[in-house]
């Protein structure tokens, strides 16, 4: 998924590529120094995996603003948590089952923020009907799929992900990730479908 673009064939990925691996054991073995100590390796974990827990959270719809809140929270919590990493172990499931929740446990704050907001707002006047957007975003269609679904998607196509690090790093297995996957593609099929229909709910 890039520039908002939504691939809609799917090709299921149960190992990466020499290049991906490389990158892949380059983080455990930052994690690895991490854990000793060495400042050095924190700070190029810190550069090489904040721009694909960017893409994470951009690809859920989240604003930049809340992205770069939910960005500081994470590496907060991967240095609580850093001592957890066992050597050996694959680093992208852990560092994104990480992401995961912070992420999740941000957007459920901003939620009862925002409704308290709304419980002490003035109810607006109905406003003027407006013209349909011209074109349906992708973004539209991937905010449209239940979350579960969307998550999936996200990892696998947004950050490039294999379907057994998207099932380590949600505790699930690769089956249903994979039935996920397939009931988020036939959403999107559906739903572009319908748009280039000219329907509208």
């Amino acid at each position: 998924m890039d520039g908002g673009v939504v691939c809609l064939h799917f090709k299921e990925r149960t190992t990466r590529d020499e290049g991906s691996e490389a990158g892949a054991g380059g983080f455990e073995q930052l994690l690895r120094s991490y854990q000793k100590g060495d400042a050095a390796a924190a700070a190029e974990l810190v550069r090489a995996v904040s721009p694909l827990f960017v893409r994470f959270c951009l690809g859920h719809g989240d604003s930049a603003q809340d992205v770069e809140d939910v960005l500081q929270e994470i590496w907060l919590r991967v240095h609580k948590a850093r001592h957890t990493f066992r050597p050996g172990a694959p680093a992208v499931p852990w560092l994104y089952a990480i992401a995961r929740h912070a992420r999740l446990d941000a957007r459920r704050r901003r939620e009862r923020f925002r409704s308290r907001e709304l419980q002490v707002e003035v109810l607006p006047e109905t406003p003027a009907p407006q013209p349909p957007v011209p074109a349906f975003q992708a973004q539209e269609l991937l905010n449209g799929l239940p979350e579960a679904q969307r998550e999936v998607l996200v990892m696998l196509k947004g950050c490039g992900m294999t379907i057994e690090e998207v099932a380590r790093a949600t505790s699930s297995t690769a089956g249903a990730v994979k039935q996920k996957a397939h009931r988020a593609y036939r959403r999107l099929r559906a739903g572009l479908k319908r748009t280039a229909a000219g329907w509208r709910p």
